[in-house]
Formats: structure tokens, C-alpha cells, sequence
């Protein structure tokens, strides 16, 4: 099916499952222990071995030698893989490093050998026997020492330039030019990255976590140079991602290469946490700098943000002024991107990359600018809203109820009784501050396909290769079939994470739910028309309700239809150009109440409350638990997280969860979320847009201006630890 114009009056508008706040169907399977993940798959793939990766102990260099015989001597040891044994090994297209090292070695912890053994504890012992011999080589660890050296990258955002920037700055009556810095960060989340492997001959079986089905089969295929067709992927459950599982990792690869090496038998393999820190990708630092001039009344004549970041060589940007090429309106503009080539672990996605801290600095600028003009930041982004893309007024958005988020969140969290002097709000010891930020994140869409059958029990199957990393996949397709098919939801069956299944869109950029219901939607109606085509129906007035088929005055069950054979339908969804010819995006208000101890400087989030317009919000539910989410995460972003890089020797030092901080419990208060009413036909069929993601974006910045709010100290270097606060307090 092709979406190439906007989406009109279909099944889905009934909303009698669609909508609804139901509960996970996957939920009882992971509260009982009896979901199996990709570490726990002794039920396919019994008898496994285990296997344990090496790291490299140099960021930067060749290895010499590899001395594996007493290892290989130890006890219950079955195989000593290295780049000498492992056949030609070669480097998938979505890889920035190669997932094993040898001879050269491109970065800290990157894999050097797996060790397989009968127990874990054998292969992780006889890991500490190789001797491994490097010679190394000098690297770059530091951004702000290799600002100067980095240039225009050759993939990502492009600068941009619309009318005279320097010149509407210049003569702009308040201004705002300010510098400020995210850090690395890692994701962190609970399930590590883990694979068990198995051959049969020259077929590969992966039961791995992972969030995109084909990507991965496509990643093994290059990597170890064999057909896709001999490689099976299956990742019915995911514990988590955050983008970091996009890709295959060295888990994947070592397995399967332990597996191979043992002929066949199945190797489980785990990364222990200070692994994931540095084997895998994290979300790269940034230096912004955010110009803004404005008019007395608040109106921006002129934005500039320009961004630095690095990777390997080979990697992209962090796309951090994504969101200010979109967000405000201004006639005079600019953004920038630069990257530098640094010698650490791969950068990459991190959810909602680019936007995420990209509005950090910019929603952090934007208070400063209210500030300057005596302006309620509030009313200064409403005066800023704009109806059409900035960089091409010609391209109105699908929809945007900015504008709708700031009055309400602003309404809900009490924001008029917020003091706009800095410092004046005590409570006991603490300093109390409000801030608030706006947030935004693109709506991107993918193609996605699906197959749904009914059987002679009226039972409906959908399947499709879609991952639910803890995002309530499996229960917004369930509604979605039900919706199309007029069934309960106690009669559909959803089977995901398979590469057997079509393709979907998978899970990542906020596109999954949107996508892969879109693709669903498309199967479901190519299944309503067999099923009206064989019943001799007219498929134009055909209804799918209580289980049945009716038209006119007939009616038949399901299950009567389907017949003993039984029916099944298979299609996707394509986007068509409405992404060019609209400008498609979520928006939202975040609002935030702090304290500030006025003795030590420690911050507390007090209140939490946003609005934000997504379109079709398929599961209200699941929907706030993945915003909520997002919010948390964005309390870390402000106030804990950090990637500490050793810059003598190009590693990340806290890489464990004792030392690399995040929000727990006691540091989240109740959060408020609200969704606005609000449909995109010119999104999907389902006139839905993604969700997870718009949560996190703009969060910290709203932290951060809190703070200011509580204390009188600004803060531009993320985290806004207390270190970086007591000293200037008021």
C-alpha cells in the first residue's frame, strides 16, 4: 500500500480498541520470568556453551601477538577465537569499527578474541590467560582539544543559510551568544547486549537482542560474508535499547564465530556492563554555540547554533541543530555541524539523537534570551511559533499545536504563580525554582510490512519482524488488528521479532509504533478485501464488528469465512512524498519545579508536568509510560550523567552503574502528562505519529532553567552537577 495522500475516514476512526488504555499482553509473560530473551534461549537451543569476549587494553594501535595456548589449556575451554582463526571477517556498511580487532585496533574494549568454555565462569577465567601484546599508537580523546582540527562532515545535517544572519544579528536590539556542552553518554539499559548463536551447516541461527530485524540480518550478512538467506534473526523480546541495539555488536559476532568454531553448538554470550560502556556506541559530546537576536517584543529576526562533536573515522555527527533548523521562526538563520575525528568508542544514535541535546542548549538559550527581554519564556516561544517550515516557508506542517502544548502544560503545571526573579522562593532550606523548555522531535516514518491470517476459530495471527523493546509494540498491533477486524483482543495473536516475518520498520527514531501499526493497517485491509472478495462481498460496505462480516443484510463469522484452509493477507506501507511536501513533527511544553539546598547546592526535581501533541495517541497507557520514561531519562541528562573520558588513554572510566549515574526511584517525583487531541492525516493511515522520544527532548533544558529560576546560577555544562552550582550561589 502506498501513503501518498492523506489519510480519510477508515476503520481505525471507530476507536473502539484503538485508543483504549489496555493493559500489555506481554506484561504477564515478563512479570513471570517466562518471556525468553536473547540470553535465556535454552528452550531453541539447549546444550549451549558460553562465551566471553577480551577487550582491547589500547584505544589506538596494532596488536603484535596473541599467546592463546594457555587459555586454550584451561579447564572446560572448547575455543580460543582471534582475528588469526576467525576466517575473512569483513566490516558491515552500518559499522563504524569492525566488531573484531585485528591487526589494527580502532578503539578501547573493541573485541580481540572470544574465549568459549562449558561455564561462564571457565570462559571469563581463561580470558585473563591470553597475552596479548599491542603496539600503541597516539589517538585523539578530547573534543574541545580537537575542536579547532574538525570539518564539515560528509553525511548528516548539511549547514544551512537562509537570508543574512550576521547582518539581522548585528543589529538585533537583545542578543544572546552563548556557548554550552553535553557530555557522553552511555544508554544503559537493563538488559545488556547479549546473543545466543547456532549453526546447522552453513546456517545461522541468532537469538539476539536486538531492535531492527533486517538491519541485523544485513549486518551479519557483511560482516561474515555470507547470504542473508542463511541467517536467521530472532528477538521476540528486548530489554531495553535506547538505540544502542540498532546495530548488531561484537555479542552477535563473537557468538556466532564461538559457535562456528565448535561446530555448530550454540554459544550464549553476554557483555558485562563495563563492556556495553566501551564495546558499544554511546551518544557522542557536544560543544553548541547558540546565537540569538531579537526584537523588544520578542520577536527573533535572527538564530544561528552551530555544533561540534566526534567519532572515528568513518562516523557521523551528532546532529544537535536539527530542532532550531524547525522549531521558531525567524527570518535570518544558520546552523553548522562539525565533526572531529576522536579515537573512542563509536559514537552514535542515542535516543532522540540530535534533538536531544541539541535542546539543551537551545531551550537553555531561549530562557536566557526571555530573561534579556524581561519576557515571560512562555509567551516567548508563543510569539515565535510558527505554522510553516522556517528554511522554506512554502511547506506548511501536517500539524503543529505548539502553541496548544505551552497554554496547556503552562495551565496544568501553575506557572503564573511562578516569580520570574531568581532566588526569591524558599522552602525551609531549599531554593524553589520553575522552568520550562519546549520540546521537539521529528516525525520520521518507514516503510513497514505485516501478515495477518484468520483461522477456522476466528483466531487473528499478525506477524511481522517489529521489536518491542519495552514500548508496548506487541499490544498497540494487537488493537490495531482487533480495530481492523473487528475482533476482541482476546482473539489476536501477535508474533514479532522474527526475520522470517515481513519486514517492518522496526524500532528506533520514534518510527516504530507509527510505522509498523501503519504497515499492520495495510495488511489488515488487503486481509478484508480477500475475505469481502470470497464471502462475494462489496468491499466498499463490508463491516468487520463482533467477530463478523457484514454487509447489507448478511452476516458471517469470521472463523466461517476463513473455512478450514483458512485466509491470509500480506502487505506493506510505503510513504509516499508527503514528508517533503509537509513538514511533520511532535511537539510539546515541558514544566518543572526544583529545589535548590542552599547549603550544599544538591537540585531536586519537585514537579514534573508536559503536554505534548503526537497525533493518534494508540494507547494512552503505554504511551505515558514511555513519556514518563523519556522524562526520566531527561533528569539524568541534566543533572547526573556523564561519560568521564580518560583523555591520556581514551576510554570511558566510570563505565558501571555504581559510577555512571542515573535517576533512580527517589529522584523521580509524580509526572504529569497530557495529550493534546489531535490527528495527522498526513502521517499515516492511522493518523498517528511517534512518541517515545518527544519525552526527552527539551526536558533538561527546562531543568536547567529551573535551577537559574531557584538559585540565580546558570549553568551551560551539562550535568548541572552541585560542584558546577555552590559556588555562585546568590
Amino acid at each position: 500500500m502506498k501513503f501518498d495522500t492523506p489519510a480519510t475516514a477508515n476503520p481505525t476512526d471507530r476507536m473502539k480498541v484503538l485508543g483504549k488504555p489496555i493493559d500489555r499482553i506481554d506484561g504477564k509473560l515478563k512479570t513471570t520470568g517466562t518471556a525468553h530473551y536473547a540470553y535465556e534461549r535454552s528452550d531453541a537451543a539447549p546444550n549451549a556453551a558460553y562465551g566471553y569476549i577480551l577487550g582491547s587494553s589500547i584505544a589506538k594501535g596494532r596488536i603484535e601477538s596473541i599467546d592463546v595456548a594457555d587459555a586454550k589449556a584451561a579447564p572446560g575451554v572448547l575455543a580460543v577465537v582471534t582475528y588469526e582463526n576467525a576466517g575473512k571477517i569483513g566490516k558491515a556498511k552500518n559499522h563504524t569499527a569492525r566488531m573484531l580487532a585485528g591487526p589494527d585496533v580502532q578503539h578501547y574494549d573493541q573485541a580481540v578474541a572470544v574465549v568459549v568454555a562449558e561455564t561462564f565462569e571457565q570462559a571469563r577465567a581463561a580470558t585473563k590467560l591470553l597475552r596479548v601484546n599491542y603496539a600503541r599508537a597516539k589517538g585523539n580523546f578530547d573534543l574541545a582539544a580537537s575542536q579547532g582540527s574538525a570539518t564539515k562532515p560528509k553525511s548528516g545535517t548539511p549547514d544551512t543559510a537562509v537570508g543574512d544572519f550576521a547582518g539581522a544579528f548585528a543589529k538585533a536590539a537583545v542578543k544572546v551568544d552563548e556557548r554550552y556542552t553535553t557530555p557522553d553518554q552511555s544508554h544503559q539499559m537493563m538488559e545488556p547486549h547479549s546473543t545466543t548463536a547456532a549453526w546447522t551447516g552453513d546456517k545461522l541461527t541468532l537469538w539476539t537482542s536486538n531492535q531492527m530485524i533486517a538491519w541485523a540480518v544485513g549486518d551479519m550478512s557483511e560482516t561474515l560474508l555470507i547470504p542473508k538467506d542463511n541467517i536467521h534473526v530472532m528477538s521476540p523480546y528486548v530489554g531495553g535499547g535506547f538505540g544502542s541495539k540498532l546495530w548488531i555488536r561484537s555479542d552477535a559476532v563473537m557468538a556466532a564465530l564461538g559457535s562456528r568454531a565448535i561446530g555448530g553448538r550454540p554459544v550464549k554470550l553476554a557483555l558485562a556492563r563495563p563492556q556495553v560502556m566501551n564495546n558499544t556506541t554511546h551518544r557522542p559530546a557536544t560543544i553548541q554555540r547558540l546565537r540569538i537576536g531579537a526584537q523588544k517584543d520578542g520577536k527573533i529576526t535572527a538564530i544561528a547554533h552551530e555544533s561540534w562533536s566526534g567519532d572515528l573515522p568513518g562516523g557521523g555527527p551528532e546532529t544537535a541543530p536539527n530542532a532550531t533548523r524547525l522549531l521558531y521562526a525567524g527570518a535570518n538563520r544558520m546552523t553548522a555541524t562539525r565533526l572531529a575525528v576522536l579515537d573512542l568508542p563509536e559514537g552514535n544514535a542515542m535516543r532522540a539523537p540530535g534533538e536531544a541535546v541539541g535542546l539543551l542548549a537551545l531551550e537553555a538559550a531561549m530562557d536566557e534570551l526571555a530573561e534579556k527581554l524581561k519576557m515571560d519564556p512562555v509567551q516567548l516561544r508563543i510569539v515565535n511559533d510558527t505554522q510553516v517550515d522556517p528554511e522554506k516557508p512554502s511547506r506548511q506542517f501536517s500539524q503543529r499545536d505548539l502553541v496548544g502544548c505551552l497554554k496547556t502544560g503552562a495551565e496544568r503545571f501553575g506557572w503564573n504563580k511562578r516569580n520570574p526573579v531568581p532566588g526569591q522562593v524558599r522552602d525551609g532550606r531549599w531554593l524553589v525554582g520553575m522552568g520550562m523548555a519546549s520540546a521537539f522531535r521529528d516525525n520520521v516514518t518507514m516503510k513497514s510490512g505485516a501478515r495477518v491470517g484468520i483461522d477456522k476459530k476466528g483466531m487473528v495471527t499478525v506477524a511481522t519482524d517489529m521489536t518491542d523493546i519495552g514500548t508496548g509494540s506487541y499490544t498497540i498491533i494487537g488493537q490495531t488488528v482487533a480495530e481492523m477486524m473487528g475482533v476482541p483482543m482476546d482473539k489476536v495473536i501477535v508474533l514479532l521479532g522474527d526475520s522470517s516475518f515481513p519486514a517492518s520498520s522496526g524500532s528506533g527514531g520514534q518510527w516504530g509504533g507509527n510505522s509498523s501499526t501503519a504497515g499492520v493497517y495495510a495488511a489488515c485491509m488487503a486481509l478484508r478485501e480477500s475475505v469481502a472478495r470470497k464471502l462475494g462481498f462489496n468491499s466498499n460496505d463490508v463491516v468487520f464488528e463482533d467477530g463478523k462480516v457484514k454487509s447489507g443484510n448478511r452476516s458471517v463469522s469470521l472463523s466461517e469465512a476463513a473455512g478450514d484452509a483458512g485466509l491470509s493477507a500480506e502487505d506493506s506501507i510505503e510513504f509516499g512524498d508527503l514528508t517533503k511536501t509537509y513538514a511533520q513533527a511532535t511537539f510539546g511544553a515541558h514544566f518543572v519545579e526544583v529545589g535548590v539546598d542552599s547549603a550544599t547546592g544538591e537540585i531536586r526535581v519537585r514537579r514534573m508536568s508536559g503536554a505534548f501533541a503526537a497525533g493518534r495517541i494508540l494507547n494512552p497507557k503505554s504511551a505515558r509510560s514511555q513519556v514518563i520514561g523519556a522524562m526520566t531519562m531527561g533528569v539524568g541528562a541534566a543533572l547526573m550523567e556523564d561519560a568521564i573520558v580518560d583523555t591520556r588513554f581514551g576510554y570511558f572510566v566510570n563505565h558501571d552503574l555504581a559510577e555512571y549515574h542515573v535517576p533512580a526511584h527517589a529522584d523521580i517525583p509524580m509526572q504529569d502528562v497530557f495529550f493534546m487531541d489531535e490527528l495527522d492525516e498526513k502521517s499515516s493511515p492511522i493518523k498517528a505519529k511517534g512518541i517515545g522520544e518527544l519525552g526527552l527532548c527539551g526536558v533538561g533544558a527546562a531543568i536547567a532553567n529551573a535551577v537559574y529560576n531557584a538559585c540565580g546560577v546558570r549553568v551551560r555544562e551539562y550535568p548541572l552537577t552541585l560542584d558546577k552550582v555552590i559556588g555562585k550561589m546568590v
